[in-house]
């Protein structure tokens, strides 16, 4: 008899455990932690239709026939879809080691347990984002179509999310940013990053008005001020009516959601939201060093530097519409796939040559 090798054992008992997590998820989190489920499902807005993420995610769990399914169904039936794409990238052979990069991976399957296993636009999101990893891993395709495949493809993503449109400018302006010989290429890129989108969010103001973060994160998180899931909004430290305060707006959201240090300092009698900062900080930080090694041999690296470049710009995305750090988590497991490809390129890239 064969035995089953450490990495896929790991991974077999994480699905095992978190699928039991995502089918008793329903009877656990608060009635609050739905409210996005319910417009999809009952399609309370009568908003059906072909563009735009609620209508688009209410058309396919009414085309799928999920939306019928009572909620843990839905959950084991979507969550098995998602470690499958995970498993269908690949298992890394450290995998069963406890390392930070395995820690962070194992937390994310819980993560998409809780987010990601209910009737939601995340699940749509993965289901998209996950062609990414598989274009890049194809050796049938040139690197010049790769490249410009995922490009492609996250721009017509545009279609459910308007501002997934954003994310190919903001890549190819990281992307020239850091052939210039800065001293931290990577930070230094990400920064001029965010000034992209506040000159992209500037010229809309001047064009419409009325500047984006003013017209998304600030006038929603108005309306629902003292609402009872609004704890963790991100409220900028400025009015952001003028050109100064939607840039300090910007790179206040882009801190809060990305670098959220000071919001750790504001709920730290919230377990969930500090421990939902750890995990972002050592994300960031290993992606931060993963992108510094990509900038120094672009060559060998080249599709895990472009992945963490699409990465970053959706962070920076993020920055400027991001109402709150339980919504900016939901979101983040919806381009997970990118994170584990990214995580374990070492391991893909070799499997791939070995198979050429």
């Amino acid at each position: 008899m064969k035995r089953i090798k450490k990495n896929l054992a790991v991974f077999l008992f994480l699905f095992i455990v978190n699928l039991i997590v995502s089918i008793a998820a329903y009877f656990i989190l608060p009635d609050r932690f739905f409210s996005d489920t319910k417009i999809i499902v009952y399609d309370i807005g009568h908003e059906i239709g072909y563009l735009g993420s609620y209508p688009l995610s209410i058309l396919f769990y009414k085309v799928t026939l999920l939306k019928f399914l009572p909620f843990p169904i839905v959950a084991l039936i979507q969550y098995p879809i998602l470690i499958y794409i995970l498993y269908k990238i690949g298992i890394p052979k450290n995998f069963h080691k406890l390392t930070v990069k395995n820690s962070i991976v194992y937390i994310a399957f819980f993560m998409l347990a809780i987010f990601v296993s209910m009737p939601s636009k995340e699940f749509i999101t993965f289901l998209y984002i996950s062609m990414i990893p598989f274009i890049f891993n194809n050796p049938k395709r040139s690197d010049k179509n790769k490249i410009f495949s995922a490009l492609f493809l996250i721009a017509l993503f545009g279609i459910f999310r308007i501002y997934y449109a954003l994310i190919p400018i903001i890549a190819i302006g990281i992307y020239l940013i850091s052939f210039i010989n800065f001293k931290n290429k990577a930070l230094t890129s990400i920064f001029y990053g965010i000034l992209i989108i506040v000159f992209i969010s500037l010229t809309h103001g001047v064009l419409k008005g009325h500047y984006l973060s003013e017209s998304t994160r600030e006038s929603l998180n108005k309306e629902r001020k003292h609402a009872k899931d609004a704890n963790s909004m991100i409220i900028s430290p400025v009015k952001t009516d003028t050109w100064y305060g939607e840039t300090i707006s910007i790179f206040n959201g882009f801190i809060a959601v990305n670098v959220p240090v000071f919001e750790g300092i504001k709920h730290f009698l919230s377990p969930q939201i500090v421990a939902f900062i750890v995990w972002q900080l050592l994300l960031l930080y290993i992606l931060l060093v993963r992108y510094s090694r990509c900038l120094k041999d672009r060559e060998k690296y080249k599709f895990e530097l472009w992945t963490i470049i699409i990465l970053f710009s959706y962070y920076i995305v993020q920055g400027l519409f991001e109402p709150d750090l339980g919504t900016a988590t939901r979101h983040k497991m919806g381009v997970f796939p990118l994170v584990y490809f990214i995580f374990y390129y070492e391991y893909f890239r070799k499997d791939i040559y070995q198979n050429n």
